[in-house]
């Protein structure tokens, strides 16, 4: 009975720090079409930088941007939630994170368009356009989170 006590309390302490991960993994819900190849490669990012990715598959994503407030000038592609905070586009996962850690009072993120180089918008080779990340709030302010270069 004792080996048996001393073989769980081993195995709860292995699998605690799992579930303890599982419970903080950030949960991101992206509303996107189904035929979008990039919008696919964009999740792939989320997951492969530590997100949970709940896909949903829409025949229009307007509903979700104007649900969450998303303005029409910072339009893209798919349209996600997460924590609280709205992200359109090809938003890169470490943006993601740095929202969530400074919590800034703001409806979102945005990548309006598509601009080449951005998550899920790579192409063959090194090139990538300039794009700003922008944040924005409900009284309708916007700023820059943060700026890429164009790479040639």
């Amino acid at each position: 009975m004792k080996r048996r006590t001393l073989l769980q309390g081993a195995l709860l302490g292995l699998l605690a720090p799992i579930a303890a991960y599982a419970q903080t993994q950030p949960v991101i819900d992206v509303y996107k079409t189904p035929s979008c190849g990039c919008c696919k490669d964009w999740v792939t990012h989320l997951e492969q930088s530590g997100f949970k990715v709940i896909a949903h598959d829409v025949p229009t994503t307007k509903p979700y941007r104007d649900r969450f407030g998303v303005p029409a000038e910072l339009y893209s592609c798919h349209t996600a939630f997460i924590d609280g905070y709205a992200i359109e586009g090809h938003v890169p996962a470490a943006e993601i994170k740095r929202l969530l850690k400074e919590r800034p009072k703001a409806l979102g993120l945005s990548v309006p368009g598509m601009p080449v180089g951005s998550p899920g918008m790579e192409v063959e080779g090194t090139r990538r356009d300039a794009y700003d990340v922008v944040l924005f709030a409900e009284n309708g302010s916007r700023k820059v989170f943060r700026s890429y270069t164009a790479q040639p």
